[in-house]
């Protein structure tokens, strides 16, 4: 409690707080990064229209789709229907001297193949968008486990004094919108600190981060000094962590209130960097999100989660994937030259998948054909420091239906991100209900060959 006290003393004499910690042990091992930035493409983008090209699918175009790949095997909405073979709807080309081999549709991207790593082998357990968002953000199909997000900053804290550690943005277009519940930035049962907060698209990006009309700074010192009287009485008579959660958050809140409006001002940014991203800036778009994240990352906030609703193309994916990927395209590859030459690529790790991919076999009418949901195989790409740039990994089969070669999966995803945070996966632990429960839960494994 007194440590609390002080730390409001503190703040109302100008004086920022230390920057919040992690808990003791962590990190564990060397790190190669200090923060990840998760761009999420959300819906369910199709890797064999984006990164996982098939001559096959292109030769046996309109054929039925073998039994023996699909018998058996959970399907998503095509369960019962007459499967048949759908070859990409657009070209594939090979990108810089790695000879990346991706659609033409991404030709930003493209761009940057030489500093991404692609992995063609990933594989989930969730074939529904929301289940399959939680066992992605968290390693468990049901709500109520601490997200990505949550472990991490529990884990190592926060280098930033005055933004939270965990924040998540959202954008949508070019396909149905799948909504995206809270729950998946909740911090479930760690101490709710941890949890990530999510900025508004339009406005501004946290209600009520500037006082009203009438209350002035000193105003709503005197106001936070009293609640934390108010909490630290209650908490020398309850042991909750949350009473001291309450006390941090109020304090983060109050230096929220000079630190977002700057962060959201992107007029000092030369209009070259605009340019690069395609972003006018607080727009609510997807490339103003990419550099917002950028801005972020500078200010030391360790998760960084953006959202892009825009990938579920049950039907017409031809033109679908096209709108999308020009939504994405600029501000993803931006992002991750704009780190590069800030000379923070070095100790970012970037990630940009779906929560699953897409079936090989046609959905709905021929003419405008779609794709199903998919979780036996899909790509995803990654970026920065300790990962091996321009660089392959893993496969699927001739059709791109299951992972075969090299598979990853999840655990193995959560595993690799945590190693590369300088954290075991298997000693980051909570108890809770009598039990230690950890991000991978019992599974995972460090993907060794993807890392320099």
């Amino acid at each position: 409690m007194g440590l609390g006290s002080l730390a409001l003393t503190s703040l109302f004499k100008g004086r920022l707080p230390a920057v919040a910690p992690g808990i003791s042990g962590f990190p564990d091992h060397s790190q190669t990064i200090k923060r990840v930035i998760f761009l999420c493409q959300a819906g369910g983008a199709a890797h064999l229209e984006l990164f996982d090209y098939k001559q096959a699918l292109v030769d046996r175009d309109g054929e039925p789709m073998p039994e023996s790949f699909t018998k058996g095997q959970q399907i998503a909405q095509l369960q019962g229907k007459e499967l048949r073979i759908l070859a990409p709807q657009h070209p594939f080309k090979k990108y810089g001297k790695s000879g990346q081999h991706m659609t033409s549709t991404l030709p930003h991207i493209g761009g940057i193949a030489d500093d991404i790593c692609i992995i063609r082998s990933m594989v989930t357990e969730q074939i529904n968008h929301d289940t399959a968002h939680t066992f992605m953000n968290t390693g468990f199909r049901s709500a109520g486990r601490p997200s990505m997000g949550s472990w991490i900053t529990y884990g190592l804290g926060s280098e930033s004094e005055d933004l939270p550690g965990f924040v998540v943005l959202t954008s949508e277009g070019g396909a149905q919108s799948q909504p995206i519940a809270a729950r998946q930035w909740h911090s479930g049962f760690l101490p709710s600190r941890y949890q990530g907060v999510k900025f508004q698209s339009g406005g501004e990006p946290v209600s009520y981060v500037r006082n009203p009309p009438g209350v002035s700074r000193d105003n709503q010192s005197g106001l936070i000094d009293a609640v934390g009287k108010l909490n630290r009485i209650q908490g020398e008579m309850i042991d909750d962590p949350e009473i001291s959660t309450r006390i941090a958050q109020y304090e983060l809140a109050f230096r929220m209130q000079m630190s977002v409006p700057e962060l959201v001002d992107f007029s000092n940014e030369p209009q070259h960097v605009l340019d690069m991203y395609g972003a006018t800036g607080g727009d609510g778009s997807y490339a103003s999100n990419c550099l917002l994240a950028r801005r972020l990352a500078e200010r030391g906030v360790r998760f960084i989660h953006l959202y892009h609703r825009g990938w579920d193309h049950h039907g017409d994916i031809k033109n679908g994937v096209k709108e999308t990927c020009g939504l994405v395209d600029r501000g993803s590859a931006a992002l991750v030259k704009d780190l590069k030459q800030r000379g923070l690529l070095d100790e970012t790790l970037i990630l940009w998948c779906g929560e699953f991919g897409r079936t090989p076999m046609s959905q709905g009418d021929r003419a405008k054909a779609g794709r199903d949901h998919h979780i036996k195989g899909f790509s995803m790409w990654m970026a920065g420091g300790g990962v091996k740039p321009g660089f392959s990994y893993g496969a699927t089969d001739e059709l791109g239906y299951a992972a075969v070669d090299n598979v990853v999966h999840v655990h193995d995803l959560h595993a690799t991100i945590l190693h590369m945070l300088g954290i075991d996966h298997t000693r980051l632990t909570y108890r809770f209900q009598g039990r230690d429960f950890r991000l991978t839960d019992v599974h995972g494994k460090v993907v060794d060959d993807i890392l320099v």
